[in-house]
């Protein structure tokens, strides 16, 4: 009953889903194309000989985070295509680069059940991965309708998350029972995954693939080449930024800049579609900022270097002396701070961290993360790490530590991608 009530209010969005697209489209021209693909008309380009192996990671960030599993899985099932679909126009973009020429790639359907089956019924896949927290109640009642395994990988669940799905656990309770197997990133998230429904025993912490992310063997030698080109000026990001952050990075920026004057700031936004907008914005600030994707380098008399680039963070982390990793002086839950982390910088996030709570806390317990309030307090604990290279140094190594001694999440996944290939069904554990 309530899956047919959420399929009904479904349809009836599904006007306001593509106007939204449209509108969306008249700035960014990718989210006009592939609206075939998420009504479940897989292109003949995304179809494989035999069925593949199906891995479904929405935007960036997750793409990112599965890399290293899209690597690993290439090189253990050499004889079975891949499949990846994404929601994003940016993350489809950052999918590309991760697969051979007998892998497909295409856009997730809409979770409509005529959309859902189109899909399936073109695509064949052996297995379905789907990463984190994508739980589409139609799409799960197909897979299970047609006994295709899936496995629920790098699965969360807030706090925030778990009161908002309690109060529609009669619709997410068969949508958590359906995997073959949930491997939670942290005691916490399977915790509150088996109180809204998902089977005890389909239910292992496996970490998080986050701390696996590959980083390239020259990294840090590209990374001192940028820093040598911006000049021997203090030098920080503030990276994955939101709307609503840009005013108060920037006025934290003025306030390091009293006690460093030539202080440069690396801002790298979250989203694409706002490289113009944040521009704009430093333009009303501070003047003209440079551009790294015209190539720019920044003058002297530039405080602002905007990164407007994708798939370059690492890079930006590596060329500064510290990070502040956004979504989190606004009520967005913040973003990755793994990858700052594991380039070995000092990181400092805001107060609005539920996204990577379990991670923020244990970066903050040894010592590699502080967390400020306000642009006030943002611009006096970069002044303070900035002028205090030992403590920022300090840091930095606590973060890297940290990231290394929890790898392994990539190689538990693909073992039970390999177990449920094999069998058909991920082992148990007794009693489970």
């Amino acid at each position: 009953m309530m899956r047919a009530l959420y399929t009904a209010l479904l349809g009836l969005a599904l006007p306001l889903i593509f106007a939204h697209l449209a509108r969306r489209g008249l700035r960014e021209p990718a989210y006009r194309r592939g609206w075939g693909q998420r009504l479940g008309w897989l292109p003949p380009s995304a179809r494989t000989q035999t069925p593949p192996l199906w891995v479904h990671a929405a935007s960036v960030g997750e793409v990112r985070a599965i890399a290293p599993l899209i690597r690993q899985l290439q090189t253990d099932h050499p004889d079975t295509p891949l499949l990846l679909t994404t929601t994003t126009p940016a993350g489809a973009e950052q999918a590309a680069g991760l697969l051979r020429p007998e892998d497909r790639q295409t856009y997730l359907p809409l979770d409509c059940p005529g959309a859902v089956a189109r899909f399936l019924d073109r695509a064949r896949p052996r297995l379905a991965v789907i990463v984190e927290m994508e739980l589409w109640p139609n799409l799960f009642a197909a897979l299970r309708r047609r006994e295709i395994p899936v496995l629920l990988a790098n699965a969360r669940m807030s706090a925030r998350s778990a009161r908002r799905y309690a109060r529609l656990r009669r619709l997410i309770a068969p949508v958590l029972a359906t995997p073959t197997r949930i491997l939670a990133q942290a005691e916490d998230d399977a915790s509150r995954l088996t109180e809204l429904g998902a089977p005890a025993g389909r239910v292992e912490v496996a970490g998080n693939l986050k701390f696996d992310l590959a980083l390239p063997a020259d990294l840090a030698e590209r990374g001192a080449e940028l820093r040598a080109s911006l000049g021997a000026r203090p030098a920080w990001i503030a990276a994955s930024t939101r709307e609503g952050e840009e005013e108060s990075i920037l006025a934290a920026h003025a306030t390091v800049r009293r006690t460093h004057p030539d202080a440069l700031l690396l801002l790298a936004p979250r989203h694409p579609q706002r490289f113009d907008e944040v521009a704009d914005l430093i333009r009303d600030h501070t003047g003209e900022p440079a551009r790294r994707s015209r190539g720019e380098v920044p003058d002297a008399d530039q405080p602002v270097y905007l990164a407007d680039t994708l798939g370059e963070l690492p890079l930006l982390y590596a060329a500064a002396d510290l990070a502040f990793v956004g979504g989190s002086l606004v009520p967005l839950g913040g973003q990755n701070v793994l990858e700052p982390a594991a380039v070995g910088r000092a990181v400092i996030t805001g107060p609005s961290r539920y996204n990577f709570a379990t991670i923020t806390r244990g970066l903050e317990a040894a010592g590699a993360l502080t967390e400020v309030a306000d642009a006030d307090a943002l611009g006096r604990t970069v002044t303070e790490l900035l002028t205090d290279p030992e403590s920022r140094a300090a840091m930095g190594a606590a973060g890297a530590e940290l990231v290394a001694a929890h790898r392994g999440a990539t190689q538990r996944l693909a073992a039970q991608v390999a177990a449920i290939l094999k069998t058909g069904a991920a082992p148990r554990e007794e009693g489970g």
